[in-house]
This record gives structure tokens, C-alpha cells and sequence, in this order.
């Protein structure tokens, strides 16, 4: 018995499957039930124009047996077969398949051809938890068996064998277990067909094997139990995303999305899709109501669930959802990706790229349709993932605009309601020449500062942003629809007529030195203090220039390393029309300044509090509070 060499390259992949080129071992019985399927799949091929096969779909099967005591795994199948020759091609030459070249022999329309696997790389899988495989085969239409066997790099052997049936066996002799590797674990029945539920729960051939069970113990006492076996099937062989929309209740995608995604809600959304074309596949892809509870922690892992035809690939496909849908839970399963490859070497597949664009599509499609027709379920899915479409959205610095713009929502002052762009921006007045928007720690606050009554009473309405990127975000749009964000924290709003203008200019220009004068006071606190155009009853605000507001500063405060942020230009505005401002000027005219900077003082902590900023020196501020009113 000669024994043969692999090839060169062969070897060098035998090497490295040795020592594992897979993130993980266990994908090994993927591989040789994949490469069962195939058979089987051949010759029930076969089996629809030729009536001497003998077997009809049901008869096909694929069992799975387990020697403890001599370490022994088997696979086996009732498929095609291998000749002598075969064994020694396909087994012989690293990835040499037979599998692309019976698929193009028997190319035609109207028959269900699937060929997933192939032996190859998916093979040599088994020698990373084997020292030892053999590999017992009758061809159909032959009467000979042969077994090849090899022990690893050393090579390997062909030599005639007994079997009655056509079909293969795949025995294993495992390895023995060591500190750093567990290898009894795959003696256990409960270890494989976990093993098989978790990457080849869809193997559309029944997968069987003998499964022990406990019932209580005829004619024994109360309590007695006793063990049995049973051969059974242990996959379920139909994936509901490859059914039927039409056959699909409601309750069956529910039922799914909670046991896959151990999930206790309903879905808001179950997107079903089957897709031809550029690339094909299918995808069940579920938006849930509520966020994980890692959700926004560093610990969550996104992706959708990857299969080829029905096997597993990986658990969580990170490439196919950009980080603004991270929250879609669901599958994927495309006939255009290889079961040869490793996890790592997915990232670099041109289909999963096409697959993920079109899944984004897809996403947002179903995320515009809910805001329009439901808007109740929307704003359900807004409360928990609506910060995440914010956070793409600034981090990819407006590279997502297309994609989320229209899907914003923010509370309006007027009714306390939520709002699209497009929602405000076709409700604003004629007149109203920019978007305002107020920063703050709620909604009910922001509508109650000072600088926005001019605006609510000019009929304008008012964003009020409520998230610590919402201002962040705005920066980085600046404008929707050509309208502008304005901020009534910031500079000019736009809001008085030329004439209002000159009034306002004129009055500051009369009132420079007592503004002068309040500057000095505050020593640094504020860059100016300037007469205010967007105040009506009240008597003084903050207000910022330049890059970053007030708002923003708190949130850069609230970080590590904190002493470094950039900080606000504050600037105090003064209501020229309240008795307040007349009481300043009366206090400069007399001469009296230091009543003026007491004044100036007191009206900066009034507008730090308004700002929901602490006070500086809150003794002080006190004592300044109650000399007052002496």
C-alpha cells in the first residue's frame, strides 16, 4: 500500500488548517455536513431524470454517530459517492471541488439544484480537531468502495474498502484533549447537535443521530426515572426566510425574532426580502421596539446573522449594516458567498458589500414608510434608537445626510410634539428667514427662555434639542432645505427690521461707556455686554459667539479631561426696554458705579442660572441678593 504526497500546496494549507486557520474549531462539522449536503444534492439531482436511483427526496439523510470509548465521530451520507479516482482529486489537491464543475455540467432550468460545499478547504477542516481522518466512499453506479486515510501531513492512502451502500463516511479520530484545546467536547451528543442547530440548523436534508432522554420508569416509584435513546432528527432543515411571505403568520416571525434574538418584545418592523440580481439572497431582518440593554455601552456587538444556503458563516456579520442601523436584528443567507473562507477573509467579499448596500436601502426605506404611515410606532422606535441616528450622523460629519436627514426628529415648542426637517421647515411663515432652535436640558425649559419669547411671538416656531450631540449635529448641517439653523443662544436672529435696528444701534452707541463700565465689573466673565435685539419681557440673557455655545460647553465640561475644553465667548445681553436697564443708566448718570457693578454682577448670575449654569460664588451672590433688597 503506496502511501501518496499532497501537493505542495496542499500541504502548506494542510499546515495551516492544522493549526486552525478558522477563528474557532468548531466549525469544522459545518464544513462536513456542508460537504454532505453536496453529495446528497448530486444525486438527488440525478435522481429526478434517472428512475434507477431508487431514492426519492425523503429517503436522503445525513447521520451523525459518536464512539466515545475509541474517540471516534462519524459522518455519514447517502449521496453520490467518490470513485477511487475522486477521492484521490478531490481529496488529494487542496480545494479541488467537484462541486463548480457539476453545477456548470448540469446547468437547466426548472430542477432544485443547490451544491453548497465543497471539498476542499471546508475537507481539511477536519484535521483541526482530528489526528487521523478516514474516509470510507461508494460511487453511484459502481460496484467498489475505497478508503482514503491520512494522518495528517504525512500524507495519505487510497485502498479498496467494504460498503454496501452508496454514499460517504467521514470518521474522525480525535485528538487528545490538552490544557490549551478540549476535544472530548465533541464526543458529547449534546455538544453536536448544538453544533448542528448553530451552523447547520438548515440543511434542507434531515441531520440524525442517536439523543439520550430521561421518562419516568415503568412500574418503578414516584421520582423514578430512567434514561433511553432515540435516533432523531436534530435540525429543523426549513428556514422560515426561505418560505413564502404569503405562508408566514405573524406569529411565526414573532416567534422567531424572540427565540434567535432572545428577545421578549414584539418587533416594530419585520422586513422580509428576497432579492435577484447583482447579488442574491434572502434577508429577515427585524426593527425592534426597544434597545438591548448594552445598547449604547462599548460591550455591544452589531451584525446580522450570515448564512451561505442555509449554513451558518457567522453569528454577527458586522459588515453588513453601517453603524446607523446597528440596532436590526436578523439574517442574511446568500448563495454568492463561499463556505471556504474564514471569518476574517469575508470582510474583503465583494457580494457582502454589494448585500450591505442594499440592505441600507432597504432599512431606510422601511424606517420613511413607518415615520408616514405609522407614526406612533416611529416615534416608539425614535425614543430608543433615535440618539444612534444622531451619533452616525455627526460622527460621519453629514456623510450620512442622505441617508438620515429625513429621519430626524426633534420637539417642537409650540405643541411639545416631535417634528421631522421637512415638518417644520413646511410650517414656517413666509417671513421666518432661518430655523431656530434652543439647546437645553428639556423641552419644557427651552421653551421658557428668555431669548425665545420673541421668537414664539413672532409666530415662529422653536427646535428644542434635548440631546448632549444635538447642537454638535446642528454645526455640522447648518442648513435644511436652504434654511439656515439659528441657535436664539447665539448671535443675531434675524428677527427685527432695519428700522428696529437703527434704533437698537443707536441706543448702544448712547450707552457704550455704561456697558463699558459693566464689562470691567465682571473681569473677564464675558466678552462683552451688549444691548439685546431678541429679548422682550425679561431683563437679561447669555448668549455666546463664535464655534462653541454655552451648551456645547457643558457637554465638553462633562467629559474626561475637562480642564482642557475649549470654553463659550459668553456675552451678557441687556433688555433696553425693561425698568431694569433704566435703572442701570440712572445709576451711571448719578455717578454711582459701584451700584452699577453690583448691578451688573447680580444680572450675569441671573443669566448664568437661566442658562441652568452654576453660580460662581454663591455666598456672594447671596449677600449681594439681600443687601439689595435692604
Amino acid at each position: 500500500m503506496a502511501k501518496k504526497q499532497f501537493k505542495t500546496e496542499s500541504k502548506r494549507m494542510l499546515d495551516l488548517m492544522i493549526n486552525s486557520i478558522y477563528t474557532n474549531q468548531e466549525i469544522f462539522l459545518r464544513e462536513l455536513i456542508s460537504n454532505a449536503s453536496d453529495a446528497i444534492d448530486k444525486l438527488y439531482f440525478k435522481s429526478l431524470t434517472d428512475e434507477s436511483v431508487g431514492l426519492s427526496r425523503e429517503d436522503f439523510k445525513i447521520d451523525i454517530s459518536i464512539d466515545k470509548e475509541h474517540r471516534l465521530l462519524k459522518i455519514s451520507d447517502n449521496g453520490i459517492g467518490m470513485t477511487e479516482e475522486e477521492l484521490d482529486k478531490n481529496l488529494g489537491t487542496i480545494a479541488k471541488s467537484g462541486s463548480l464543475q457539476f453545477s456548470k455540467e448540469n446547468e437547466t432550468d426548472g430542477h432544485d439544484v443547490d451544491i453548497i460545499g465543497q471539498f476542499g478547504v471546508g475537507f481539511y477542516a477536519a484535521f483541526m480537531v482530528a489526528d487521523r481522518v478516514e474516509v470510507v466512499s461508494k460511487a453511484y453506479g459502481t460496484d467498489a468502495a475505497f478508503c482514503w486515510a491520512s494522518n495528517g501531513l504525512d500524507g495519505y492512502t487510497v485502498t479498496p474498502a467494504e460498503k454496501e451502500t452508496v454514499g460517504t463516511d467521514i470518521t474522525l479520530h480525535l485528538k487528545p484533549s490538552t490544557e490549551e484545546a478540549d476535544y472530548d467536547k465533541y464526543l458529547e451528543t449534546y455538544t453536536i447537535s448544538a453544533l448542528v442547530k448553530k451552523y447547520s440548523d438548515y440543511i434542507r436534508f434531515p441531520i440524525q443521530m442517536d439523543m439520550e432522554h430521561s421518562r419516568p420508569k415503568e412500574g418503578g416509584e414516584e421520582g423514578e426515572y430512567e434514561t433511553y435513546t432515540e435516533h432523531e432528527t436534530v435540525n429543523s432543515m426549513v428556514p422560515l426566510w426561505k418560505k413564502n411571505k404569503s405562508e408566514i403568520t405573524e406569529e411565526e416571525y414573532n416567534k422567531f425574532y424572540n427565540e434567535k434574538f432572545f428577545s421578549y418584545d414584539k418587533p416594530l418592523r419585520v422586513i422580509h426580502q428576497k432579492a435577484e440580481g447583482t447579488s442574491c439572497y434572502q434577508a429577515l431582518l427585524y426593527i425592534p421596539e426597544k434597545a438591548d440593554y448594552n445598547y449604547y455601552s462599548k460591550n455591544f456587538e452589531k451584525g446580522l446573522a450570515l448564512y451561505c444556503s442555509g449554513v451558518k458563516i457567522m453569528d454577527k456579520c458586522a459588515d453588513l449594516l453601517p453603524d446607523c442601523f446597528s440596532f436590526v436584528k436578523g439574517v442574511v443567507d446568500s448563495e454568492d458567498l463561499s463556505l471556504n473562507i474564514s471569518r476574517e477573509m469575508l470582510q474583503q467579499d465583494r457580494q457582502l458589500k454589494i448585500i450591505a448596500r442594499a440592505l441600507e436601502k432597504k432599512i431606510k426605506k422601511e424606517l420613511e414608510e413607518m415615520l408616514t404611515n405609522d407614526r406612533e410606532a416611529y416615534e416608539k422606535f425614535w425614543k430608543s434608537f433615535g440618539l444612534q441616528l444622531k451619533y452616525a450622523l455627526y460622527s460621519s460629519f453629514g456623510g450620512e445626510r442622505d441617508l438620515l436627514e429625513n429621519l430626524l426628529l426633534f420637539t417642537r415648542a409650540s405643541d411639545s410634539k416631535l417634528c421631522t426637517l421637512k415638518e417644520y421647515r413646511d410650517a414656517m411663515p413666509e417671513a421666518q428667514k432661518y430655523i431656530y432652535y434652543a439647546a437645553g436640558e428639556s423641552a419644557e425649559k427651552l421653551a421658557h427662555l428668555p431669548q425665545a419669547e420673541t421668537v414664539l411671538d413672532k409666530g415662529y416656531d422653536l427646535l428644542c434639542l434635548t440631546d448632549d450631540v444635538d447642537e454638535f449635529l446642528m454645526q455640522i448641517l447648518h442648513a435644511y432645505d436652504k434654511k439656515e439653523f439659528r441657535s436664539i443662544s447665539g448671535g443675531d436672529l434675524g428677527l427685527e427690521t432695519e428700522e428696529e435696528k437703527k434704533e437698537i444701534e443707536e441706543k448702544a452707541e448712547q450707552n457704550k461707556d455704561l456697558f463699558a463700565c459693566m464689562g470691567e465689573a465682571l473681569d473677564g466673565k464675558v466678552s462683552a455686554v451688549v444691548l439685546s435685539s431678541k429679548l422682550k419681557s425679561h431683563p437679561v440673557c447669555l448668549s455666546s459667539k463664535g464655534a462653541v455655545s454655552i451648551e456645547m460647553e457643558k457637554v465638553l465640561d462633562s467629559m474626561p479631561n475637562a480642564e482642557n475644553a475649549p470654553k463659550a465667548e459668553k456675552v451678557l445681553e441687556i433688555n433696553g426696554e425693561h425698568p431694569v436697564f433704566a435703572a442701570l443708566t440712572k445709576a451711571f448718570a448719578a455717578g454711582d458705579t459701584d451700584k452699577v457693578k453690583q448691578y451688573a454682577d447680580l444680572l450675569y448670575n441671573q443669566a448664568r442660572l437661566i442658562e441652568g449654569l452654576s453660580v460662581e460664588d454663591p455666598v456672594a451672590f447671596s449677600n449681594a441678593v439681600c443687601a439689595l433688597m435692604q
